[in-house]
């Protein structure tokens, strides 16, 4: 896919979550069912109209992986809903101010998985064996979730949150919807900079699983990214409207 392509459709991402961010969710409220399932279809539409751009100017097979590796992404990351929720539960994040996180936590998640999207392609295309890993890992995990029952989720035993309780100040008061606040001359982070953190380690994990399993469909990486890309937008709406 021509340069030109990826810098618009990265143009387009980033104008559309400034526009989220800056004109329609420009205040700390938490959003409404109504305004939820809106936006839920909004990104759903979008997104099938993207496929039917690809349909029309890259061809019917590109389409058909685009809409698979979409559908897949999707499901895929519908976990991520749950996770979070326990997340938030722990961190006790105001409602108000769970718009704004996941906002910033979904923008860290796609620039991650763009750079292990970009990673695995250079790796499939330069080792043809790697399909076989990646298969093998799809197995491995299939058989951890199966095995693991009804197994819970603690977000206190994230190692990355213990490297930034271990290297940084930390508060545990909440400054409105601010990640650092300034006492006395030092900087501390705040529980949304924490909760952020955990969101961001975790959508990495579930990476790991969902990447690989799209790389099953198409090693494109124009499809692979843009179908996690939009499969990763409509997941914050869809978590306010559950």
């Amino acid at each position: 896919m021509p340069i030109i392509v990826w810098v618009a459709f990265i143009a387009f991402i980033l104008f559309c979550l400034a526009l989220d961010l800056g004109v329609f969710h420009k205040k700390s409220e938490a959003p409404s069912l109504k305004s939820a399932l809106s936006w839920t279809a909004v990104w759903v539409t979008v997104s099938l109209l993207f496929d039917a751009g690809v349909f029309y100017y890259v061809g019917k097979e590109a389409g058909m992986n685009y809409l698979a590796g979409y559908l897949v992404e999707l499901s895929l990351s519908l976990d991520n809903i749950f996770v979070i929720a326990v997340i938030f539960s722990y961190f006790k994040v105001p409602p108000e101010n769970q718009h704004r996180l996941l906002f910033y936590g979904i923008l860290g998640a796609q620039v991650l998985r763009g750079v292990m999207i970009g990673a695995g392609t250079a790796l499939v295309r330069r080792f043809d064996w790697t399909m076989y890993l990646f298969g093998a890992l799809l197995v491995y995990t299939a058989w951890k979730m199966y095995s693991a029952g009804e197994e819970e989720v603690h977000p206190e035993d994230n190692p990355v949150l213990r490297l930034a309780k271990r290297f940084f100040r930390v508060t545990h008061e909440y400054h409105g919807d601010r990640f650092t606040v300034v006492k006395d001359g030092l900087t501390y982070l705040t529980p949304m900079a924490l909760a952020l953190v955990v969101v961001e380690t975790s959508d990495v994990i579930f990476a790991v699983d969902s990447i690989p399993a799209i790389f099953g469909i198409t090693t494109d990486p124009f499809i692979v990214f843009t179908s996690n890309v939009f499969a990763i937008l409509g997941l914050r709406s869809l978590f306010f409207a559950l």
